[in-house]
């Protein structure tokens, strides 16, 4: 089956009086139909970056340097090349093809708006329904991430609570009927039984919409809930990616075992908590050779001088690590 998104070697920079911040290196896989993909690591890692370059919104500072970003709506359609897209067709692409939730939903709407205002201008934008049709299509989207139609249409943003706005966020991200739906850590700040109920919003959307979803957070647990594959981001580059029962139960890189350790468990065996020593690297100077080698326990002088490139170990698990565990 072909990827809904392919991704080769994407490379993304800022500018900065410094230098340039290597924010996202040579970033390589696929997502396919009704699959979820977990992107996960320490903030600064270039997640969130990664998922505005898909949706081609970086700021006027970032340049995509390298690479190729391909999306197809299905397997009967042209594919893509997101990169080479402008102007209308950037726009059309935008929302319709796929679609973004961003970290702070409060942030994401205009508060003199109306959540129908709001609705309605994205609608016009991309000429689809208007008046009494979006509002019953609206309707049918709110009751799918289970709000009340008739609380939230008239509503503005600051009378909803900051888990009723985070699923308005969502269900206006599938206005349209989106193929991809980018979700950047969209339970931030949000109590556990809030960020419970939004994702079991998610699960249920993914089964009802089949839609292929990139679920970026540093969050762990919340990525091992919904996630298929899950991909680990260090220093701006995938450092190891497989399936999601493979990445927690058998991680073989050592920043990914880093990770897993740093957060508490409620079942098995009770275990001390380890941090990773050390801080994410500075992106305009990165290290020699592996990016993580100075706050790893097994570098050892290769890995201070030659960085790892991803080595397939079989059943899609793929890890850049001279020293796998």
């Amino acid at each position: 089956m072909l990827p809904t998104l392919s991704v080769h070697n994407l490379t993304i920079e800022y500018a900065a009086r410094r230098g340039a911040v290597q924010a996202v290196r040579n970033v390589t896989f696929d997502v396919h139909r009704g699959q979820v993909l977990s992107l996960i690591g320490e903030s600064g890692s270039g997640k969130t970056t990664f998922g505005l370059g898909v949706m081609r919104l970086l700021p006027a500072t970032a340049r995509i340097r390298h690479g190729t970003l391909i999306y197809r709506r299905d397997e009967a359609s042209e594919p893509v090349d997101v990169l080479k897209l402008d102007g209308r067709a950037l726009r059309e692409f935008r929302w319709k093809q796929v679609a973004m939730v961003f970290q702070s939903a409060l942030n994401s709407f205009n508060p003199v708006l109306r959540i129908s205002d709001q609705f309605a201008d994205t609608a016009r934008a991309h000429g689809y329904l208007q008046g009494n049709h979006l509002e019953r299509r609206a309707a049918q989207l709110f009751e799918l991430v289970r709000l009340d139609p008739e609380r939230v249409w008239r509503a503005f943003p600051h009378e909803l609570s900051g888990g009723m706005r985070q699923r308005v966020m969502i269900a206006l991200a599938l206005l349209l009927e989106p193929r991809l739906l980018i979700l950047d850590e969209p339970t931030t700040a949000l109590d556990v039984l809030t960020q419970r109920n939004i994702m079991d919003v998610l699960k249920a959307l993914r089964r009802q919409l089949d839609f292929a979803l990139l679920f970026i957070s540093h969050d762990l647990s919340l990525a091992a809930d919904i996630a298929d594959r899950v991909a680990t981001m260090y220093a701006g580059k995938i450092v190891e990616i497989g399936d999601v029962f493979t990445i927690f139960q058998s991680p073989r890189h050592p920043y990914t075992i880093g990770l897993i350790r740093a957060v508490p468990t409620l079942t098995g065996d009770r275990k001390d908590l380890t941090s990773i020593p050390g801080s994410p690297p500075d992106l305009i100077d990165l290290p020699t050779g592996c990016k993580f080698h100075p706050r790893c326990p097994l570098a050892d002088a290769r890995c201070r001088r030659d960085e790892p490139e991803l080595e397939d170990l079989g059943n899609g698990h793929q890890v850049a690590c001279w020293n796998s565990a």
